[in-house]
């Protein structure tokens, strides 16, 4: 949507007509004919061909010798992984999580991989008693927490799987369970969540507290960041099926939308 303050600023028209073409060129996703091209962005062939000599000049488009068919060029690629390079998940997630928390009454978070594993960076707060055990900084469990758990099942790192084993083998010398026992336990968990999309945890970390977190993806389709939400036993639906599932499935969607998740897929 364009403000009254934008649409007053004056600019350079031509700019702005050419940037049709690209446009046109973008959506498409493969090489054009001039006359495609032109008829995209209403406007007569020879006006088109005279913006795309200039775009071919600076490198934002290029032109196929043999067919004659245009397409962005490599200056059109660095421009945008420029810009994919800017989004930073926990400055975007701001409104994402103001407005999760507003939908389902629970508190939110926002976690990212950090040097000791699953960190919370982020709280958005409902009001309830839970903030006392979760502040920016904290590290959850790989194992029974949701966050740890969305971590566990969609993030990729070479230290994830020795953090895991790390954590399983103090599980199970704590509660003297054999260590393949409480690894298939988890490896059962982990596929649940691979096939929902979202994690879930039901007062396994912390007593009378139930958990979802929903993974966020960025331009390369890698894992970067998880949502999380959580709320009192009898009050915050763990259903898989209910509409706090539904929220979070969708907050992360959104995040990783505009973060440029399948922006690179064909």
């Amino acid at each position: 949507m364009i403000t009254k303050v934008a649409s007053e600023r004056q600019g350079i028209q031509s700019i702005e007509v050419g940037f049709r073409l690209l446009d046109v060129l973008a959506k498409n996703n493969r090489p054009m004919m001039l006359r495609d091209i032109a008829k995209g962005a209403g406007m007569a062939a020879a006006k088109a061909h005279r913006y795309l000599v200039s775009f071919m000049r600076i490198g934002i488009v290029e032109q196929d010798a043999g067919t004659g068919r245009y397409d962005l060029g490599a200056y059109a690629l660095e421009l945008g992984l420029s810009g994919l390079g800017r989004l930073d998940p926990v400055r975007l997630a701001g409104p994402v999580l103001d407005n999760l928390c507003e939908e389902i009454h629970e508190t939110v978070a926002l976690a990212v991989w950090g040097t000791h594993g699953a960190t919370i960076v982020r709280i958005v707060d409902a009001g309830s008693p839970i903030t006392i055990t979760l502040r920016p900084g904290t590290v959850l469990s790989l194992s029974r927490s949701a966050t740890g758990r969305a971590f566990a099942a969609f993030y990729r790192s070479p230290f994830l799987k020795k953090m895991i084993d790390a954590e399983l083998q103090e599980q199970a010398d704590s509660s003297k369970t054999a260590l393949t026992t409480c690894r298939r336990q988890l490896e059962k968990v982990l596929t649940e969540i691979r096939e929902r999309g979202l994690a879930r945890a039901t007062s396994s970390l912390t007593p009378g507290i139930n958990g979802f977190s929903a993974p966020v993806y960025d331009h390369s389709n890698r894992m970067v960041a998880a949502i999380t939400s959580l709320g009192s036993v009898g009050e915050f639906d763990a259903e898989w099926e209910s509409s706090t599932a539904q929220a979070m499935l969708q907050a992360a969607a959104d995040l990783s939308h505009r973060l440029g998740y399948g922006s690179m897929q064909d």
